[in-house]
């Protein structure tokens, strides 16, 4: 194998913003993140719910003009 062209591994820790640290090893010597396992709300169980149907009625409100529009003679 050739010298010089692999990186470097490091022993290192992942610190997330809620003060979570979680040992591993990469490439790079420190690695911060925003959320994880401990903190990401599907994984602790305050998930909110969204009414998709409120969106999809509003969409479909905001669009309806396009979607009701007839072709007009002659044009394409």
């Amino acid at each position: 194998m050739k010298d010089n062209t692999h990186p470097g591994y490091y022993e290192t820790v992942i610190r997330c913003a809620c003060g979570n640290e979680i040992p591993t090893g990469s490439t790079k010597k420190e690695i911060r993140v925003e959320i994880c396992s401990k903190c990401h709300p599907f994984y602790t169980g305050k998930q909110k719910l969204v009414d998709s149907a409120g969106r999809i009625e509003r969409f479909l409100k905001k669009y309806e003009k396009f979607q009701n529009k007839e072709e007009k003679p002659g044009e394409k």
